[in-house]
């Protein structure tokens, strides 16, 4: 019941946005969803039978931890949007906003949807779903540089979805006579499936949802997508849409290795891993908006978790770590980004100094989520981080531990480089005093959601509750 309530209530209030065409309902709405959303999550606390799993979704230890971050960012990311809903209900109409909202309600749906599925196919259509929702919120601002990223984001994830779809086809050729792609039935029978044709769709999956996920190389849609779309979707698109895609990867992983095809999915793994880092190294230090910085920093991420997941053994461990704490952290920089934009008015890195001396309070959000992201202890990035080079060594992989901290260090420089002239720098006192002015449209609701996500990323860090610490465990053996 509560599995279905989820996925139709949002339908719901997307017909109800429609004609109302209301301001306030539309923030009413999305905040109503995200706390629903959150209810599943104690339902399934208190017990997993009351939510009315079915054959096509539900609700269990292989995907709890992706739900969970689904909603925990959802709410943060809802809650930060009422105060900016505010600022935007100012420059558009009524129509537009409900548009907007109307297109969050959707995407998170489309998210949900691709995390509770029990089926590859259905899964492939849910996270289909989220490119056609996304593209207007990329588009939202109707600039030059937004129509562009747009149109490149659906054509290089409708080219992605296009290769899962041709994998999936190989998959089903491999499966033989099991005609399913529910996940459980292909588990079951994955011990008989034919080798090469496995190994050709793992390909075509990889680089198709990697597409979604944001590996390199075929991340290409992501720095732009990320930079061009309203901080609140940002968020999302980095915290969230990203963990949806690595889930299916993960699913057909585990495919790979029950039919003893592991050894192969994990050299495609470490390769675009570390491809990823070695990207993201590079063009760092060419970028010159800070949201395209992060945008790149998102897609590191992903590169250690493909690096982590290849791994295996205790840095499992620290995939689930590195998962929570990357979507709690770089949900808060993105939204904190959004402060930055308002305040100065501009994406260009070289146009902000001194954000310290404009808002003390987006200042330390950015050093804090900066320190966060590059894990500064006892950011959980540094557990996850420490945990897949203790199994580099362990594995006495040395090369790769060696290029994994290269890399990391290049990115750690580059990315300080950039905060430390945002926050410190002598600005033009003209610039100042028109940021400072515009410091009257930063409401409380766009600073407290970073600071719970935050401290949420350092505790975590510090102390594992033991709570957290069984989700991890019970993530792991599903």
């Amino acid at each position: 019941m509560m599995i279905s309530l989820v996925l139709i209530l949002p339908i719901i209030f997307c017909i109800v946005l429609y004609f109302l065409k209301n301001k306030t309902m539309n923030n009413i709405l999305i905040i109503a969803y995200s706390f629903l959303h959150m209810l599943i999550n104690i339902f399934y606390f208190v017990n997993p039978n009351l939510l009315g799993n079915n054959q096509y979704f539900a609700l269990s230890s292989s995907n709890y931890i992706f739900y969970l971050i689904l909603s925990v960012i959802f709410l943060a990311t809802a809650i930060y949007n009422s105060g900016y809903l505010k600022i935007l209900n100012n420059k558009f109409d009524n129509k537009k906003m409900t548009h907007y909202s109307i297109m969050i309600l959707f995407f998170v749906l489309s998210m949900t949807g691709g995390i509770l599925s029990n089926n590859l196919g259905l899964a492939w259509i849910f996270i289909e779903g989220t490119t056609l929702a996304t593209a207007y919120l990329i588009y939202f601002n109707k600039t030059k540089h937004s129509i562009e990223a747009a149109w490149k984001y659906v054509f290089i994830c409708s080219i992605g979805i296009a290769l899962a779809f041709v994998g999936i086809i190989l998959l089903t050729i491999a499966t033989g006579s099991v005609n399913s792609l529910n996940y459980s039935e292909l588990l079951r029978n994955a011990h008989s499936f034919n080798h090469f044709w496995l190994n050709v769709s793992f390909v075509f999956i990889l680089f198709g949802i990697g597409t979604k996920m944001g590996l390199a190389p075929v991340h290409f849609w992501l720095p732009d997508a990320h930079a061009e779309a309203p901080s609140p979707i940002s968020a999302l698109l980095s915290a969230t849409l990203l963990n949806c895609a690595f889930l299916i990867i993960l699913n057909v992983y585990k495919i790979m290795m029950v039919a003893d095809c592991v050894h192969f999915a994990k050299i495609m793994l470490l390769t675009m891993g570390f491809l990823s880092l070695f990207v993201t190294s590079v063009f760092l230090f060419h970028t010159t908006n800070y949201k395209r910085m992060l945008a790149y920093s998102s897609i590191e991420n992903m590169g250690i978790l493909a690096i982590a997941t290849a791994l295996g053994g205790v840095a499992y461990i620290a995939l689930i770590i590195h998962l929570i704490g990357h979507s709690l952290i770089k949900a808060s920089f993105f939204l904190t980004s959004g402060n930055v934009l308002e305040l100065f008015e501009t994406k260009r890195i070289k146009s902000i100094k001194a954000l310290g001396s404009v808002d003390k309070n987006t200042s330390w959000l950015w050093i804090v989520s900066f320190l966060g992201i590059c894990a500064f202890p006892p950011s959980m990035l540094f557990v996850s981080e420490f945990l897949i080079v203790k199994t580099m060594l362990v594995e006495k992989n040395y090369i790769l531990c060696a290029l994994f901290l290269f890399l990391l260090t290049v990115i750690l420089y580059g990315m300080s480089k950039v905060v430390i002239k945002m926050i410190y720098g002598t600005g033009n006192e003209e610039k100042l005093s028109k940021a400072k002015a515009n410091l009257s449209k930063i409401t409380i609701s766009m600073y407290a959601p970073q600071m719970v996500l935050l401290v949420l990323a350092f505790v975590f860090g510090l102390y594992m509750p033991e709570f957290l610490e069984q989700i991890i465990k019970v993530t792991i053996a599903g």
